[in-house]
């Protein structure tokens, strides 16, 4: 099963993410997007990691979330990936975007659909707000909306996530 849980900044996405990676009782493999360009996002990696099990395998993809979902969706295991915003900020960040991002976003949505195993796919839903004053946040938020939009047609369950909440949009309850 493919599952894509949205929600806002500290809504409780990884959380539940990390609540049902644990209930499918497989090995389960942490695929991490954020790097720590600054001591404040060092911290946060540093509480997500001391927050995972231990027995967790990690793998910190970078931009090649794609490939690194590839690799680590086998039969009988479960991969989680947090968080998609943060893969798609350091792709509009790069200096080469308007190439890496279009075959960037391409492997991960084929990656997606060819996975076996479990897949939870996290990232914030941006898109509730106004609308930004910048040409960057613009890019982001609608590069940010059709990627949602394209996971969710490839997963069967989208969860929405609010004040530790989960409303499922899509698929099986929970």
């Amino acid at each position: 099963m493919r599952q894509l849980i949205l929600g806002g900044v500290r809504s409780g996405k990884s959380r539940l993410a990390e609540r049902l990676a644990t209930a499918f009782d497989a090995p389960v493999t942490y695929i991490a997007t954020a790097e720590a360009r600054d001591d404040e996002m060092a911290a946060r990696i540093a509480a997500h990691r001391a927050h995972r099990p231990t027995h967790w395998q990690t793998v910190e993809a970078g931009v090649a979330l794609g490939a690194a979902i590839e690799a680590a969706a086998q039969p009988g295991g479960v991969v989680l990936v947090d968080c998609l915003t943060l893969w798609l900020t350091q792709l509009l960040c790069a200096a080469d975007v308007d190439t890496a991002l279009p075959l960037q976003r391409e492997a991960l949505l084929e990656a997606v659909r060819a996975s076996q195993g479990e897949l939870i796919l996290v990232s914030n839903e941006t898109g509730m707000g106004i609308m930004p004053m910048d040409a960057l946040s613009r890019r982001f938020g609608d590069e940010a909306g059709r990627l949602h939009q394209d996971l969710a047609a490839s997963c069967e369950r989208v969860i929405l996530t609010a004040a530790g909440l989960p409303l499922v949009l899509k698929g099986d309850p929970l």
